[in-house]
């Protein structure tokens, strides 16, 4: 037996930790954080990478279906034979139906650089290979994730992708974690400098509907109702312009709308927003007040504010709320960071001209600024052929079935396409549904690269392929070349890479000899950007927005119709809007807080990561829970105006009274029963969403729970 250790990069996601892998006859066998190393880390995912790896559940050869769709008949096929079948296929839609008839849909299986970079498109999501196909239906999860915090919010405020706005945390004197749990992060590399900072000494704020793990360590937890963020921000907007705590020097000389906001916030007293948000009035206005006079305080924001019917104005009065109390791009503020700059020479992938994708005309914003499909719109082209027919779909590295809401009206899609195609390393219930099915490689199976704020690696292979599993990259080469435009796709992983350092080629060369990575020179930092124009294309003063001013006042909002001011909207399914619910569903239900052992609904047939937490719970108050005879550990049954779904009880404080926190992620074919059978978004709703990004309310609907 040969046994031996070496450097690598985790494969279980695509954040990327350096780890030490531990292998016996070329098996890997065990996997440790290199702590010491650059973006050195592992999460309890990625200590499970053995189980994952070669899991009996892994796919290994292409399937075709034998069955009707959902039964999940299939027999063993070769690639060739699947590979033909699929293109086809889609030539056949083409000649019938029109390209725009074909629809993609990619999801965290398409995270990886290569894919991100070579092959994906404005939202680094969705996947390009129908543009020169002809249809402009690129849809991605960014149809319900990341978007509104990621683009739409920033990109109307400041001009800039959130990517670019990022927490100083070695320099600040407070840190505020607002909709976030950066422990469970994927990766947690935040999470490793929020503790470092807390070993310094500093303080640190959680604002959320739950004492999450970043709640437990902070200093002071404020716990808002579920969907009302938006209010709170304004609420201390409130408080921090009436007592001129605000910069005076940056409004005037940088912003746009400041009057109109004024004026709007008059109405968001301290008192008005416990009602809203209950969060107590005093706490509104310490809160507000610490912000402002702190210098300076940072922010960690996530994606815990996008799932209300105000989801995007919520986070952009967070945004403008750190702006005005002069926290935006300040020594331990919100740091804005430089653009990167990245030596690809990749082919330019021809968009289709004439015909918009579905969605757009719904959720034009969101088509501007992602240039995708969105796929809440997916249904409604299949069942009614509005705005027109959907015929196949090919999904990506996705879980639509465990993702979206009343996932029925998906599955009644699926079973009416002509084509489903999935590409994924476990079957999913879409796969159930799919025509064919291709086997794609861990990250521990494929040679890439990774790159980091100021240092990259290699990705080298680990292990070879299991089965006959391939490169998501190179499955997606080889239907362009059957479609006839291979040429934008590299043919190889050696091309992968020289495409991905074409225009630096002495940095492969450095990292083909390195054992590890290497270190990036990168530009001085430089706080306060705006004041020297390094942020603006024409080189003046300002923000990278319409009116060259940080934006309160939108025009790009305005443009599509949409309030301009960062405008509150008390959920539509709550205590305030819908009393006569309440009657019958009194608790708020927020769903979909990450799990510390899986990544959504991946993982769940993993033993070792399932005996962490073998079944869905929802957490519950103790006070509510002994109102309705609930114990600890009881299986319950949860229920909407939408449906009904079992779970079990966890009885505890963390949530507070008329709150009911429920894990999102079950719903898939392989996982153990429990989680099998509790899907949580049978219960959510459809057609409730928030009418800029579009996204679906997970996080402020209304409930009932009794014994199961």
């Amino acid at each position: 037996m040969t046994k031996n250790k070496h450097q690598a990069i985790c494969g279980v996601c695509p954040g990327g930790c350096a780890v030490t892998l531990e292998m016996e006859d070329n098996r890997l066998v065990a996997i440790a954080p290199r702590r010491e190393a650059p973006f050195g880390d592992l999460c309890i995912r990625g200590q499970a990478a053995p189980e994952i790896v070669y899991s009996p559940d892994r796919l290994r050869r292409p399937l075709m279906r034998t069955g009707a769709r959902g039964e999940g008949q299939f027999r063993e096929a070769t690639w060739e034979e699947a590979l033909d079948f699929v293109t086809t296929k889609m030539q056949s839609i083409k000649k019938e139906y029109g390209p725009q008839a074909m629809m993609s849909h990619s999801g965290r299986g398409a995270f990886e650089h290569s894919l991100i970079e070579l092959a994906n498109g404005p939202d680094t999501v969705a996947s390009k290979l129908l543009w020169p196909f002809g249809s402009p239906n690129i849809a991605s999860v960014g149809s319900l994730c990341y978007t509104s915090f990621g683009i739409l919010a920033p990109m109307t405020t400041l001009g800039l992708p959130g990517a670019r706005l990022v927490p100083d945390l070695e320099h600040t004197s407070l840190i505020v974690v607002w909709g976030a749990n950066p422990a469970t992060d994927s990766p947690p590399f935040i999470w490793r400098r929020i503790l470092a900072a807390r070993r310094q000494g500093i303080r640190m704020i959680a604002i959320d509907h739950m004492r999450s793990d970043v709640a437990r360590k902070a200093d002071e937890w404020l716990a808002v109702r579920p969907g009302t963020d938006g209010a709170l921000a304004l609420g201390m907007l409130h408080v921090i312009i009436k007592e001129g705590l605000y910069d005076h020097e940056f409004v005037s000389s940088y912003t746009t709308g400041f009057t109109e906001l004024q004026a709007y916030v008059e109405q968001f007293t301290p008192e008005a927003v416990e009602r809203i948000t209950w969060v107590p009035a005093e706490k509104v206005e310490a809160l507000a007040r610490e912000i402002a006079r702190t210098r300076h305080a940072t922010l960690r924001m996530y994606t815990g504010l996008e799932y209300t019917n105000s989801g995007v104005q919520n986070i952009r009065a967070v945004l403008i709320l750190w702006a005005l109390t002069g926290n935006l791009d300040v020594p331990g503020g919100l740091y804005i960071n430089p653009p990167p700059t990245l030596p690809l020479a990749v082919p330019v992938f021809p968009r289709p001209a004439g015909i918009k994708p579905i969605g757009a005309e719904k959720y034009p914003l969101f088509y501007e600024l992602t240039g995708s499909a969105h796929f809440m719109e997916f249904p409604p082209a299949v069942l009614e052929g509005k705005p027109y027919p959907i015929k196949g779909l090919l999904v990506n590295g996705s879980s639509i079935l465990t993702s979206y809401p009343q996932p029925e009206i998906f599955a009644a899609a699926f079973r009416r396409l002509e084509l489903l195609v999935v590409i994924d390393r476990f079957l999913t219930r879409d796969a159930l549904f799919a025509d064919v099915v291709l086997p794609a490689t861990t990250y521990f199976e494929i040679n890439s690269y990774q790159r980091y704020p100021g240092y990259v690696r290699l990705r080298r292979r680990v292990i070879e392929p299991v089965g006959e599993a391939r490169n998501d990259l190179l499955i997606f080469a080889a239907l362009a070349r059957r479609l006839g435009f291979g040429h934008l796709y590299p043919r190889s992983e050696e091309e992968v890479l020289a495409w991905a350092f074409a225009k630096d080629p002495a940095l492969l060369q450095r990292l083909q000899a390195s054992e590890d990575g290497v270190r990036l020179e990168g530009p001085e930092r430089r706080y306060e950007k705006y004041k020297d124009g390094l942020l603006r294309p024409d080189g003046q003063p300002g923000f990278p927005t319409p009116s060259g001013k940080l934006e309160i006042k939108s025009t790009l909002l305005a443009r599509h119709g949409y309030a301009p001011l960062p405008e509150y909207t008390e959920p539509v399914e709550g205590p305030l809007a819908s009393p006569g619910v309440l009657q019958e569903f009194p608790l708020v239900l927020n769903t979909g807080a990450r799990l510390q052992s899986t990544f959504r609904s991946q993982h769940l047939n993993i033993p070792g990561l399932v005996k962490i937490q073998d079944k869905p719970l929802a957490l519950i108050n103790p006070g509510d829970a002994a109102r309705r005879g609930i114990k600890n550990g009881a299986r319950i049954k949860i229920k909407t105006r939408w449906g009904e779904v079992y779970f079990y009880a966890r009885v505890t404080p963390v949530v507070p009274p008329g709150v009911v926190e429920a894990n999102q992620g079950g719903g898939n074919p392989l996982q153990v029963e429990a989680w099998r059978e509790g899907n949580i978004n049978l219960v959510t709703d459809f057609g409730n969403r928030d009418p800029i990004s579009g996204f679906p309310v997970f996080k402020a609907l209304l409930c009932e729970v009794e014994p199961g």
